[in-house]
């Protein structure tokens, strides 16, 4: 790397500590994901798109079993989902956590043994319920109490099914209110304080078509902090314990769930898997020895932390506006491809990617091609103060809740997903064309 590459990559222009470990610049300004240059892939598979940058997935995966030793890493499909996907994760030791019928069977399908499956939902469809039973999923998380008659009437004679009770901790965690799931003002699993998780407990004991086989919770998403978390286990430990005292039963497994946060932006703080996997570690042996209970196997559900920083979109700027004080760089995806920004206001570092600039760096606002004023991709971002249509732009920490949250509004199409690795690409997910929404429109 060129003395001059090195210095751009230490300025903030030029900070790549959110892109994926892989990524090297270019000359003239270009940059490279996985061997594969950017501005090459966007001409070859077109904009907007998502790269996957395979090794970064699996390095991920690694980094989690190897913190976690003797614990079940569980990667949350609903961050996103493919059959690749599927495979990289299963090749790389982890299980899987799933929150519908489709992404079940497209995993099943895909390869992966159902056994090491976990099926979520606050309102799991007779459907849901059919094809985990069905195929044989590992465990089914109970979060209402009409699930548990519901479950048990499906299960067939002379089986069992491996039940968790999903526990409302009351913590309170995550980086907006729209994702903190672990306090009781929310539409998810059986609350602590009020008795809703003792009940659900004693009721599930007496089916005999279902075992019980330990407690389930999830304080929230794109959490950076451990303590939360520590606070969760020590009150799931004692109720473990209540368990214990009330039904003679020692429940074998704790599952802490994911929501692990990460960096979008450079300087942003990101949950170390090593620090949560130590202080969670000593938290449960320590609050099990003063209960008198067995340490039982913890399972912890990574998403975002595995994929989302592994991910990459590019667009191609169409049009720039300026208004005023403002300037407003407008490109060819937006709120379909990914609402994020416009639900709970996340923030991403988007850069000029397909050349080099000397002009001096202005504030920008990137802005979608959607009919919406809430089409904000990135507001107030540092952009070459000579970005022009034509320009590509790209994205880093795309990876997770983006395609999988991507619409059909104004028929635009999703983009296609194209994985990255030792210098090749190859499509995993192709594009929404407008055949396909023809296709699907069979009325007259």
């Amino acid at each position: 790397m060129t003395t001059a590459l090195l210095s751009e990559v230490r300025t903030g222009a030029g900070d790549l500590s959110v892109w994926p470990a892989s990524t090297t610049p270019l000359p003239q300004g270009g940059l490279a994901v996985g061997g594969v240059s950017l501005a090459e892939a966007a001409e070859r598979f077109d904009t907007p798109l998502y790269l996957l940058d395979e090794g970064e997935v699996r390095r991920r995966c690694r980094t989690y079993r190897d913190a976690f030793p003797g614990t079940e890493v569980l990667y949350a499909a609903k961050a996103f989902l493919s059959r690749a996907m599927v495979r990289w994760v299963r090749e790389e030791g982890l299980g899987l956590d799933v929150c519908s019928a489709g992404e079940l069977e497209l995993a099943v399908t895909a390869g992966f043994p159902p056994e090491h499956i976990v099926l979520h939902g606050n309102a799991k469809s007779p459907r849901d319920l059919a094809a985990a039973l069905r195929l044989g999923v590992g465990r089914i998380v109970i979060d209402g109490p009409s699930e548990i008659a519901r479950i048990a009437a499906a299960v067939g004679p002379g089986r069992r099914q491996k039940v968790m009770v999903r526990v409302v901790p009351g913590v309170s965690a995550g980086g907006h209110d729209k994702i903190r799931t672990g306090t009781e003002d929310q539409k998810f699993g059986l609350s602590l304080t009020d008795g809703g998780a003792q009940h659900a407990i004693a009721r599930i004991l007496g089916q005999p078509r279902l075992e019980l086989t330990g407690l389930h919770c999830h304080i929230g998403s794109q959490v950076t902090d451990v303590k939360p978390y520590l606070v969760a286990l020590r009150r799931l430990v004692g109720l473990m314990a209540r368990v214990r005292d009330t039904h003679g039963l020692v429940l074998p497994e704790l599952d802490m769930g994911g929501g692990h946060g990460v960096a979008y932006r450079p300087g942003e703080p990101a949950l170390d898997p090593a620090a949560l996997a130590r202080r969670m570690r000593a938290e449960l042996v320590r609050g099990c020895a003063a209960a008198g209970l067995a340490v039982p196997r913890l399972l912890i559900e990574p998403g975002r932390a595995v994929v989302g920083p592994a991910g990459v979109v590019l667009y191609r700027v169409l049009a720039v506006k300026h208004t005023g004080e403002k300037v407003f760089v407008a490109v060819d995806g937006g709120m379909s491809d990914n609402p994020r920004p416009a639900l709970y206001g996340v923030r991403y570092a988007p850069r000029l990617v397909g050349r080099s600039s000397a002009a001096e760096p202005r504030t920008a606002m990137v802005v979608g091609r959607h009919c919406e004023a809430g089409d904000v991709l990135a507001a107030d971002v540092e952009l070459p103060g000579d970005v022009r249509p034509g320009d590509l732009l790209g994205v880093p920490v795309a990876g997770a809740y983006q395609l999988s949250m991507a619409s059909g509004y104004n028929l635009v199409g999703r983009p296609a997903v194209v994985a990255v690795h030792g210098g090749s690409a190859r499509v995993l997910v192709r594009r929404e064309t407008l055949e396909d929404f023809r296709s699907r429109d069979v009325g007259a």
